[in-house]
């Protein structure tokens, strides 16, 4: 049966996909010559698109389950797809959010754009119990993965004009 979850799926596992097999072999090049055990530079593109997928599949299972349990929680949905406002406005939140951490990378470096970026991700998925599991896990998440490339796989994150953290470098 198909549903707005099942679809909701599939468009994820779509854009994943389309990111992993043609936006990435396009545009991030992949040198011939790769020296010692570096990573390639499509590996984690290709390692978070694969999870995006991954997601995508896993929710595409979960609504097909929980449809066939036929409990009434999951109403179908014909194939035109009714938009809500609500919907809408959230998509374009999510857009003005990757937009915004577009423009403050060059200006606040990775470290600063990330958090924001998290915090701003969390609040927009509507969590709001749990504030300050929220904004730990904001904070902490990408500062462990800064310390993480800059001495574990000595691959520094950009600057930034505005860096005000240089310390963790």
């Amino acid at each position: 049966m198909i549903n707005k979850y099942v679809i909701r799926g599939v468009l994820i596992t779509l854009f994943f996909g389309l990111v992993h097999f043609v936006l990435i072999p396009v545009h991030v090049p992949r040198p011939s010559f790769i020296p010692g055990f570096a990573p390639p530079p499509d590996m984690w593109p290709r390692v978070v698109s694969l999870l995006g997928m991954g997601i995508g599949l896993f929710s595409i299972a979960t609504a097909v389950m929980e449809s066939r349990q036929a409990t009434g929680k999951i109403a179908p949905v014909p194939w035109q797809l009714q938009l809500r406002a609500e919907t809408l406005l959230r998509l374009a939140l999510v857009a003005a959010v990757f937009a915004g951490f577009a423009w403050m990378l060059p200006r606040l470096g990775f470290l600063g754009s990330a958090i924001l970026l998290a915090l701003a991700t969390f609040s927009l998925t509507g969590g709001f119990r749990y504030r300050l599991l929220a904004t730990l896990l904001a904070l902490m998440l990408p500062v462990l993965l800064q310390l993480f490339f800059a001495n574990v796989m000595y691959t520094p994150f950009p600057a930034g004009s505005w860096d005000v953290l240089p310390a963790l470098r």
